[in-house]
């Protein structure tokens, strides 16, 4: 138990695979042995081509350039969601999850200035109301500029991107720049100790590949977290309905036609349609559940969607199981993506989740394999709590919606697919507005403003306590500053067209 964690053996590449590979190797370089065993003849599943503004600081770490970035993976600019239809299913029902803050948030709560007038006639979206980047997004407005630092912005912004390019170009840069070794093979066999911890990885062409720590990126099979160490799943489509996805990569109709800086979240009858832009097309999915439709209706739905150009196009089908293993670090195992769980790509929540796994086992490496089992029970309380909010925080979605006119919306309000501190959570935002005090732990995955924006966006209200209009002078300040900014912005920010164009000429500045 004093062994000294000298070697890792990473199973699997894909965006998680690489994306670990490269965050421990750039964090420790040559004093650990980094290896990286995949068969790069399976395709990558690529269902998330969303990314949180944390990405910006993985790559940085890393150490790739975000014009490379951009140019490699044919990425664009995320400034959030739009959800369409959510709330009634009309055809003016839409609301934004912006990624940029309330202003003044949190030293000034605009919450309740807001729900004094939010029916009033005239009265802004709440995250209209709020924040500028609602208004930057329906403009299709860059959140920077040419000249702005790589990583810098005026908006807070994250990215769309082609999943395979990604892990292509991760693939790359660990074996050319940060010396981790790849081996091309299909894994035949698992050798374990007898404690169970996994000694060695048998290749079909390369024989054995021993290490000190494993980690899980095979994918849905889970090969040694799943499979080999019995851990358990644990199931959520009580919770979450969603079990399946249609997706399609959808040509652009011009060579200048508009990229959207937002992911476009449209509900459907038995789900909804993601529409996402890249420089080179549009990535589009149906998510529903196949409990409440049939896969010739969700197409048809989604042909409709798409348009004429659908006739051209290959669905693939993509079997979702929402939920997650009963722990993530087991012996000298972890498991990163897709090994550990999945939930529907609402809030794109699979690759946020690998990159602060990821970090979390490079940043908290343990130096024997004795205190491997103290960092693995850190990391096991820390993953279950974030795993547990992101559910919670995506039944929000759904829950809130005031739609009868079909049983799966009618069905995601039953109060038992409801999970219980949601429903507790829910009754003190009647009264009081979700802050901070809601969301102690250093590990929460969605800030209250995050509630703030989907709450009023579907229509919840709060109804202000007496004293919580006080600082109205200070409200009506915020207000007009995210008037002015808006104002601001409209002259000076290029689109999200003309500034990826832009950079296929120039640079970004660098840091």
């Amino acid at each position: 138990m004093s062994r000294h964690i000298e070697s890792i053996c990473i199973v699997g590449g894909g965006s998680a695979g690489w994306l670990t590979a490269a965050l421990i190797a750039a964090k420790h370089g040559p004093d650990l042995q980094v290896t990286l065993v995949e068969s790069v003849r399976l395709s990558i599943i690529g269902v998330g081509e969303g990314t949180w503004p944390t990405m910006r600081n993985t790559l940085r770490k890393i150490g790739i350039s975000e014009t490379d970035f951009l140019r490699a993976c044919k990425a664009s600019f995320k400034q959030g969601a739009k959800f369409a239809g959510w709330r009634t299913g009309a055809a003016d029902d839409f609301y934004y999850h912006p990624l940029v803050l309330p202003e003044g948030f949190p030293s000034i709560d605009l919450a309740p200035f807001w729900n004094a007038q939010a029916d009033a006639a005239g009265t802004p979206s709440f995250s209209d109301a709020v924040c500028f980047q609602e208004f930057l997004c329906e403009h299709h407005l860059a959140p920077k500029q040419i000249t702005s630092p790589e990583y810098g912005g005026i908006a807070n912004y994250a990215y769309h991107l082609d999943a395979v390019r990604l892990g292509e170009m991760l693939r790359e840069h660990c074996v050319g720049k940060l010396g981790v070794r790849h081996v091309d093979d299909d894994i035949i066999e698992v050798q374990q100790a007898e404690n169970g911890d996994v000694t060695a990885v048998i290749g079909q062409r390369h024989g054995g590949i021993a290490a000190d720590l494993f980690v899980d990126c095979s994918g849905f099979s889970s090969l040694l977290l799943g499979q080999t160490l019995g851990v358990p799943f644990i199931d959520c489509s009580d919770v979450l309905f969603i079990d399946r996805a249609l997706a399609v990569q959808v040509p652009y109709e011009s060579e200048d036609a508009p990229i959207v800086s937002h992911t476009v979240s449209t509900a459907q009858d038995h789900g909804w349609i993601w529409d996402i832009g890249l420089q080179n097309r549009r990535g589009v999915g149906y998510v529903y559940s196949s409990r409440h439709a049939g896969a010739d209706r969700v197409e048809e739905a989604l042909a409709a969607y798409v348009g004429p150009a659908f006739a051209g196009l290959t669905p693939r089908e993509i079997t979702i199981r929402s939920g997650h293993r009963e722990t993530f670090w087991k012996n000298n195992v972890v498991a990163v993506g897709l090994a550990a769980g999945f939930l529907e790509p609402l809030e794109a929540s699979a690759l946020v989740l690998s990159e602060l796994s990821a970090d979390y086992i490079a940043s908290a490496m343990p130096a024997t394999r004795g205190a491997m089992d103290i960092v693995a029970r850190r990391f096991n309380d820390m993953t279950r709590y974030r795993w547990d909010r992101i559910i919670e925080f995506l039944k929000l979605h759904y829950m809130l919606s005031q739609r009868e006119d079909t049983a799966f919306w009618r069905d995601n309000r039953d109060p038992a697919t409801i999970p219980q501190p949601l429903q507790d959570l829910l009754e003190l935002w009647r009264h009081t507005p979700p802050g901070e005090h809601d969301f102690a732990s250093a590990h929460e995955m969605f800030p209250a403003a995050s509630y703030q924006y989907v709450l009023y966006g579907m229509g919840f209200r709060t109804a202000p306590r007496a004293g919580a209009l006080a600082a109205r002078d200070a409200a009506e300040d915020a207000f007009e500053r995210v008037a002015a900014m808006k104002r601001r912005l409209v002259a000076a920010m290029p689109t999200n067209r003309a500034l990826l164009d832009k950079l296929a000429q120039y640079r970004f500045q660098p840091v």
